[in-house]
């Protein structure tokens, strides 16, 4: 068969039969037997398992903890929460659980580098998996260009040079684009160095850089309680501001919860070094949670520390804990931006090698070009999708002022959270041909519409019983959507290693929670997520579905739009599932 691009007439020819080429391939769905073996065979050569569970505990923790919690915590302490922020961060900890879960049962059940892509595309189909793939490697670009300009604002900060001098000014260039940092460039490109030559070597430096990072923390914690003052957990200096551990009541505990869960994001990546893991069934639970439950304990402790140094209202929003030693232990600053220095860096490393990682697998499946999902025979890792991402990365940083990245991410991370918690709980509940999909689609879209509900209320409705009720109501729907659809429809796959437990509880909380959460986010950031999908969707119509009809026809995909039947095997055939 003549490929799609082979000549100009044939691109018009494929072009005049997109509407029926999409409705074959947009909800074409694989198998998990595929994905582990000649989907993945479509790299050529395969990525070396490396990585134990304290290698994933360690990339979790790298990922989570950056630079940003020594700002999020003062903004939603001083704003929302009050010393109660550390209520928040408990509840934004759960939350985060909730959705580790989910992405630990498919990561332990298909154990491929291509995270949510592979679990949506084994779900809900083709065009689903690259719409949200695309956003999230979108946002990971804009995200990790955004972390290497602010690591040379902390690095000026930790050796006292003002960030000016790191940077100058291109007068050709508009205002947001034109402050050159030649800094941020080398950090990205030097980690694009460093992942592109080894796994294994990326998460020993990591391990060094975040255990360093830990002490840093643990030495400001240490400092907060010894220095600081139980008082000011219940007594503000102003004697005109709300006092108590609660100041602004429950709504500013779950609005400060909102804010320090983007505290939280950086986890999903470490799901995406599931083909490198040694015992995908046992490390990967372990690291993938363990992360988070770490992470949550570290954020804590953070949180008590500052409400202990200050009182609520005297909190710096911008530089909490720099603010709260200045003057007095000015050397404690300093300590401060190394630690958080140390911070972006682990956060960089992880993104990039979990972005790389998103490419890779997107190119296997043809939907982008297959160049990108070549694994290199020497180093065992996707040298083409590292390299390609690493010097994009490199030219936004250049550029781009941060503020104007900060604008564009966040939201894609959250839409993905809540696309993979409605992909478990369809893969429990219905199999292609054999089940009735409508009675699960319907619980999914009630209990999105119930979520929604909440949202809106929570942040349009007036204050007073009737918001209560409403907000009471919506709970209350929400539960008996969930009860009804549990004791209505059966189970019809059970995880044969592991899987989210009180199933569809978890799961549903989880969407639940991610819709509240995406309900926190800025007018532009819909803007942003808009742009990107259109564009996501224009380069579907445009290549994607073209270039995947043609894998099909070429017998490099499959032809189904429902699952292969051979779930029952794929452990025993994947020489990936040791215990």
């Amino acid at each position: 068969m003549e490929s799609s691009f082979s000549t100009f007439r044939s691109y018009l020819r494929a072009l005049a039969q997109t509407p029926s080429r999409f409705a074959h391939r947009a909800p074409s769905v694989s198998s998990s037997y595929e994905e582990l073996s000649w989907v993945k065979s479509r790299s050529g050569s395969n990525m070396h398992k490396s990585l134990r569970w304290y290698d994933l505990i360690g990339l979790g923790i790298g990922g989570m903890v950056g630079a940003g919690v020594f700002v999020t915590t003062g903004r939603a302490s001083r704003l929302y929460a009050g010393p109660a922020i550390l209520i928040s961060y408990a509840i934004a900890g759960l939350c985060a659980l909730l959705s580790a879960f989910c992405y630990t049962e498919f990561a332990v059940h298909m154990p491929v580098a291509g995270g949510a892509f592979s679990y949506l595309r084994i779900t809900f189909g083709e065009f689903s998996a690259f719409l949200t793939g695309a956003n999230l490697i979108m946002e990971y670009v804009m995200s990790n260009a955004a972390v290497a300009r602010g690591f040379t604002s902390y690095l000026s900060a930790a050796i006292g040079i003002p960030t000016a001098k790191w940077r100058f000014t291109a007068a050709a260039l508009p205002k947001g684009f034109n402050e050159i940092d030649l800094l941020a460039v080398a950090v990205v490109l030097t980690v694009t160095l460093i992942i592109c030559y080894s796994t294994r070597e990326s998460s020993i430096l990591n391990m060094i850089l975040t255990t360093l990072h830990i002490l840093f923390i643990i030495f400001v914690v240490l400092m907060g309680f010894w220095k600081g003052d139980w008082n000011n957990f219940t007594r503000p200096m102003n004697p005109n501001s709300p006092s108590g551990f609660f100041p602004y009541g429950p709504s500013g505990v779950f609005n400060g919860a909102a804010m320090v869960y983007f505290s939280y994001i950086g986890y999903d990546a470490v799901a995406t070094m599931a083909e490198e893991v040694k015992y995908p069934i046992k490390d990967i639970p372990i690291g993938v949670t363990g992360s988070v439950v770490i992470v949550t304990i570290l954020y804590c402790l953070m949180a008590a520390s500052m409400s202990m140094l200050l009182p609520y209202d005297m909190i710096d929003v911008e530089a909490p804990f720099a603010a709260a030693f200045s003057g007095r232990w000015e050397w404690v600053s300093k300590v401060i931006g190394v630690g958080a220095s140390f911070g972006i860096s682990t956060s960089l490393l992880v993104a990039m090698l979990g972005q790389a990682r998103y490419m890779c697998v997107i190119g296997r499946s043809s939907v982008v070009p297959a160049w990108f999902a070549r694994v290199h025979s020497k180093t065992s890792t996707p040298l083409n999708a590292s390299a390609f991402l690493g010097i994009l990365t490199a030219a936004i940083a250049l550029f781009t002022d941060l503020n104007i990245l900060l604008n564009l991410i966040s939201i894609g991370t959250l839409f993905v959270y809540y696309m993979v918690a409605n992909a478990v709980i369809y893969r429990r509940y219905a199999v292609i041909e054999t089940t009735k999909p409508w009675p699960i689609l319907s619980f999914l879209c009630l209990l999105t519409l119930t979520s929604l509900l909440f949202t809106l209320s929570w942040h349009f409705a007036p204050s007073g019983s009737s918001k209560s009720f409403l907000l009471g109501l919506c709970i209350g729907l929400a539960t008996a959507i969930t009860l009804i659809f549990r004791h209505t429809v059966p189970q019809v796959r059970k995880p044969e290693f592991w899987g989210v437990p009180f199933m569809p509880w978890l799961p549903s909380i989880s969407i639940f929670m991610n819709i509240f959460l995406l309900g926190s986010l800025d007018g532009l950031s819909y803007v942003r997520f808009g742009f990107f999908s259109g564009l996501a969707v224009l380069v579907y119509v445009l290549y994607s579905v073209h270039a995947s009809f043609d894998a099909e026809a070429e017998g490099f995909l499959g032809v189904k739009n429902g699952e292969m039947i051979r779930e029952s095997t794929e452990s025993e055939e994947d020489p990936n599932h040791k215990v």
